[in-house]
């Protein structure tokens, strides 16, 4: 907004500049040119600052990149782990099935070895007395007899171990099975963990995405910010070069015109000019003439002119008879009027809150020309009185006083 300001004071003082150039005297443009001077000064105060914001947004974004790019280093690192557990998950499963699968072989066997065995016990219960018969009657010998005995020894001994063996492959594949069954919890507890710590990283690099994006957005604002001061301060140095080449033509034509007529352009004895204290109602002085100490970013520290503090909407007059020869708004004056009083003398009165004489309109002493305020560069209500001799500012407590 205070850009916004600073270009339409430059627009409304550049068209005063050009379309009243006749009803102006040299000494409104050494104001002008003073005004665009603390403008430029301003606006290059402005664009360090700028330029300071845009320097830090570009850190903080490098920094932001650097941190995406590692969330994003970390996001491909969990994706690829993420993958690798789903592999190993689906592996165990498989693993699982074929224990499974083994296990109920295992049961089976285990089963019909029982079934078996349970039939040889039944059927050797049953005809127990006439198979050791027969086995005695049938066997021509000892040891034929001892044979036969042997091999249904050995027959019942061949059932128990493979039931023994049966029975522990069911029990290894069972427990094999159940340790697959809890590698494959672990594995589903790990990658559900993975899979949190990935949502979870996934939306700090959201967050961290839209800071990016934003400081994307303020570093394109604060350029565009730059790009607007440097046309600005361009625009002023401008003016001031159109101010100084219309103050030069003048300075000519004048000579030029006292020449003609046979005269020597002098300037007016200050000690000739009977001035009259520009405001009534107040005889304190804030700011003397001279050096002081800026009371506001963008106001002179080299015073040239006095401060006498007065109430808003307090009169203000004409120090001596003469014609207004500006009546509008500057940057820093505010609103201000400038009266010629001839002979290269000119009185201006600075920060008015209100204007009640215009351009080429004559003006005579203790005549009520402007309101007491507080606009343009100023601390609180006062009036800003300068007396300019010859284009030069002198101190006005020299030729007035209360």
């Amino acid at each position: 907004m205070r850009m916004r300001h600073w270009i339409c004071a430059a627009a409304l003082s550049s068209g005063l500049l050009i379309g009243g150039v006749a009803a102006f005297s040299a000494y409104a443009t050494s104001v002008e040119i003073e005004d665009a001077k603390k403008q430029v000064s301003a606006l290059e105060k402005e664009k360090k600052k700028v330029e300071s914001t845009l320097s830090q947004l570009e850190g903080l974004k490098a920094d932001t990149a650097a941190y995406v790019k590692k969330l994003d280093g970390s996001l491909s690192s969990l994706a690829e782990e993420l993958e690798q557990l789903g592999n190993r998950i689906a592996l165990k499963e498989e693993e699982i099935d074929q224990a499974q699968i083994q296990l109920e072989s295992a049961k089976r066997e285990e089963e019909h070895q029982y079934d078996s065995m349970k039939l040889r016990i039944k059927y050797m219960y049953e005809n127990g007395q006439n198979n050791l018969l027969d086995m005695v009657m049938e066997s021509g010998s000892i040891s034929e007899l001892l044979n036969r005995a042997e091999y249904v020894s050995q027959i019942a001994e061949y059932d128990r171990k493979m039931l023994t063996a049966y029975a522990s492959a069911k029990e290894q594949v069972a427990a094999r099975e159940q340790n697959l069954e809890k590698e494959h919890g672990e594995l589903l507890v790990l990658q559900e963990s993975t899979q949190a710590k990935q949502a979870s990283m996934q939306k700090l690099m959201d967050s961290k995405q839209k800071e990016l994006d934003s400081y994307n957005s303020k570093i394109a604002m604060a350029q565009d910010e730059l790009d607007q001061h440097n046309a600005d301060i361009k625009a002023q140095e401008e003016q001031m070069r159109r101010i100084e080449a219309e103050m030069k033509r003048r300075e000519e034509e004048a000579r030029k015109k006292a020449e003609a007529a046979g005269k020597t352009y002098t300037v007016s004895n200050l000690g000739n000019i009977s001035f009259k204290w520009p405001c009534p109602s107040s005889s304190r002085i804030t700011s003397n003439f001279g050096d002081r100490e800026s009371p506001t970013e963008g106001a002179s520290s080299n015073h040239k002119g006095i401060d006498i503090s007065a109430s808003t909407g307090a009169d203000i007059i004409a120090a001596a008879d003469g014609e207004v020869v500006i009546s509008t708004y500057s940057y820093s004056a505010g609103n201000y009027i400038m009266l010629d009083h001839g002979g290269g003398v000119s009185t201006v009165y600075m920060h008015c809150s209100k204007l009640l004489v215009g351009v080429g309109e004559k003006v005579t002493k203790g005549q009520v020309i402007a309101k007491v305020g507080s606009t343009g560069y100023s601390t609180g209500s006062h009036l800003h009185f300068g007396i300019r001799s010859g284009g030069t500012y002198v101190n006005p407590r020299s030729y007035v006083s209360p």
